[in-house]
């Protein structure tokens, strides 16, 4: 968790200094994102929510995307990354999203991604879509390095 912390406090000083808010949906990870962010003294400043869009009835419940509107997307793959990170900025009118969602392991998941599968994406003044394979099924050491790639592309965003 202290890499988690380290990186989220270069993140909270640029959105700090720029007086900007982040919102994040995140899968796989649980939450980890979130409380990094959150472990930033003086975060009320920046971080307006977060989601742990985990199921399917998450999605829907609290991101507000319908079966329907599913139509042309999967989980773990970069345009839903890219979908969730959009639907938090624009639900909590935050200047950025962030959003990760894959396949922590210790297998992969029903869509054929191996253990070790995310794709995250960030949503503001500028964009970015990835996807990260560790070739690990060790379900923690995912969790927190698809957290902590997150977090980088995030802080690569507002650096440049």
């Amino acid at each position: 968790m202290k890499e988690l912390v380290s990186i989220a406090e270069q993140v909270a000083a640029k959105l700090i200094a720029r007086k900007q808010t982040i919102a994040v949906a995140e899968s796989s990870t649980g939450g980890l994102i979130a409380a990094s962010l959150l472990a930033v003294p003086g975060a009320s400043a920046y971080f307006l929510g977060g989601a742990v869009v985990y199921t399917r009835d998450a999605r829907r419940v609290l991101m507000d995307i319908s079966d329907e509107g599913m139509k042309g997307f999967r989980s773990s793959s970069q345009p839903y990354a890219q979908l969730l990170a959009e639907q938090m900025r624009t639900r909590f009118n935050s200047d950025w999203g962030l959003s990760e969602t894959g396949a922590a392991g210790p297998t992969g998941n029903r869509y054929g991604d191996a253990a070790g599968h995310s794709c995250m994406a960030v949503a503001g003044p500028v964009s970015e879509v990835m996807t990260l394979e560790t070739g690990s099924n060790d379900r923690f050491g995912n969790m927190q390095m698809f957290a902590a790639t997150a977090l980088k592309l995030l802080l690569r965003k507002l650096e440049g």
